[in-house]
């Protein structure tokens, strides 16, 4: 796809289980059909979301060159070794965007240093999508990843999160692994201050999705089902 060396794309895909053209701009499949080459985190989802999205293309044909918590360091290195021979490769995220809240980071820093051109294409961003949708400062906010698993070092993260949220008039989002969604709701409804805001955006783009932003006091009536489902969290104190 180009003229002496290839090209590194930052392939994004759906959210959940939807129409990838639904949430997909047409470049992203037009650019999988040109793509024999990919790094993944899951063979066997990236394989049916190729399918989804370009039909047509001979799966026998696709190279999947796997990155998880069991790759070999040594052999990710050697990934984008096609690229010196005019092949480009593209990174496809597991859900989303690659490389913001995904290993994919590590094979964008490894373009950078071999020299080869990283082009990140359009798509959903769970992150950015709750941002947009919480009505909080759009000027200033920071992603802070997972927040501790133990009970007590996750609520001290909670208070810390606030007191930045005030001094910095700076929104913090984080993540938490979906089977605790609900747990994670119950530590922010009693460690927040009342007048603390709170966005829950769950299942951005699909039927299901659910995004509300409310003081904490007015949270104990709200009691939505977050469990195993795809959740964003967003903390605003003024």
């Amino acid at each position: 796809m180009d003229n002496e060396i290839g090209k590194l794309y930052l392939i994004p895909t759906t959210l959940g289980d939807n129409e990838p053209l639904e949430v997909l701009p047409l470049s992203v499949k037009k650019v999988i059909e040109e793509l024999d080459y990919f790094i993944v985190e899951n063979e066997k989802t990236a394989r049916r979301f190729i399918k989804q999205i370009a039909p047509r293309k001979s799966q026998p044909s696709l190279k999947i060159l796997k990155l998880d918590k069991y790759a070999d360091q040594l052999e990710v290195r050697t990934y984008l070794d096609v690229c010196s021979t005019g092949i480009s490769v593209g990174l496809l995220s597991e859900a989303g965007v690659p490389a913001i809240a995904d290993p994919g980071a590590e094979i964008v820093k490894l373009a950078h240093e071999k020299g080869i051109r990283v082009t990140p294409l359009v798509g959903p961003s769970s992150i950015i999508l709750a941002m947009m949708a919480s009505g909080f400062n759009g000027q200033n906010f920071a992603f802070n990843g997972y927040l501790p698993i133990n009970s007590s070092e996750r609520k001290a993260a909670i208070k810390n999160l606030e007191r930045l949220s005030k001094e910095k008039n700076q929104s913090q989002i984080f993540i938490e692994t979906p089977f605790r969604n609900e747990k994670m709701l119950t530590d922010l409804k009693s460690t927040l201050t009342p007048t603390a805001k709170l966005c829950v955006a769950c299942d951005i783009t699909l039927q299901s999705e659910y995004i509300k932003t409310l003081e904490i006091k007015d949270w104990k009536f709200e009691k939505p089902d977050l469990h195993k489902r795809p959740t964003i969290f967003i903390i605003h104190k003024e």
